[in-house]
């Protein structure tokens, strides 16, 4: 999982932008389940606190999925915080997305 969880950190948390639609999409009580497509990756929403991110492609016109993980909404937010903050990007918090 650690593998899959730095790829996605370093793919998707890339810029401030990026950072701010998946952090947003997270901390949403609005959005009680349902995906957020990231350039490579998908973060699935199961229920308020709990998330699957995975890669996700289009082989013969299929979905194919490879290389999930789940994650808690507590340890998601911590994670991309945690890296977003190595990167110089302005931290978000949730009264953020209430603004």
């Amino acid at each position: 999982m650690q593998e899959i969880l730095q790829s996605f950190l370093e793919i998707e948390i890339s810029d401030q932008e990026y950072y701010d639609g998946i952090i947003r999409f997270i901390y949403s009580g609005n959005i009680r389940c349902g995906e957020y497509e990231c350039n490579q990756f998908v973060v699935k929403k199961m229920d308020l606190l709990n998330f699957i991110v995975f890669e996700e492609y289009e082989i013969n016109k299929k979905r194919e999925i490879h290389n999930s993980f789940s994650i808690s909404k507590n340890e998601l937010i911590k994670t991309i915080n945690d890296y977003a903050k190595t990167q110089g990007f302005l931290i978000r918090d949730f009264y953020w997305t209430k603004g």
